[in-house]
């Protein structure tokens, strides 16, 4: 009986370390993704502020809501 508890914990030992490194893993990928985010949130930004400058230079109305779709 000893050798099936020291087989079941080295099992478990094994599936903890697999369990971990896929952890770390997705810590990385979610950290990366975040950044990721950040930066395009930074650009979109910088975007929606040009196209507000042009906006206001040409006398635009940039309320998208009333612009269709150009399928329309």
């Amino acid at each position: 009986m000893p050798d099936t508890t020291e087989a079941r914990l080295a099992e478990l030992e094994i599936k903890l370390s697999f369990a971990e490194d896929l952890l770390e893993t997705l810590n990385e990928t979610v950290a990366a993704q975040q950044s990721q985010m950040a930066l395009l949130h930074d650009e979109l930004r910088a975007v929606y502020q040009h196209m507000q400058q042009m906006a206001q230079g040409e006398k635009l109305n940039l309320n998208l809501r009333d612009e269709l779709p150009p399928h329309y």
